[in-house]
């Protein structure tokens, strides 16, 4: 089911993309409500170091598809900026997968 995320580099940033994207969004819709509601702080914290690994993952992958793929700087700024917004890097995941389609 997931194979053909692990094909090439750019299947593995996609699926880094989705998890950090699950991530960020558990973090702020799950773990900070936790937290602040019910005074259970570990779920931000071992929820946040997930994130926070995910979210260098995704910088690093980030940084090898630019170069092996040869993105614009305008590509990139999009994709880093889809990190940081929720919902952003499924966004950017499907203009990702329409990018592709076109190029078969």
């Amino acid at each position: 089911m997931f194979k053909h995320f692990f094909d090439s580099n750019l299947g593995k940033f996609r699926l880094i993309a989705i998890m950090e994207g699950i991530s960020y969004l558990f973090l702020l819709c799950i773990a900070m409500p936790l937290k602040y509601k019910f005074g259970f702080e570990l779920a931000v914290k071992y929820t946040g170091w997930m994130h926070g690994i995910l979210f260098v993952a995704y910088g690093i992958f980030l940084l090898i598809v630019w170069k092996q793929y040869k993105w614009s700087f305008k590509k990139v700024i999009f994709a880093f900026t889809a990190s940081l917004i929720p919902f952003g890097t499924f966004v950017f995941d499907k203009q990702l997968r329409n990018d592709n389609s076109e190029k078969k």
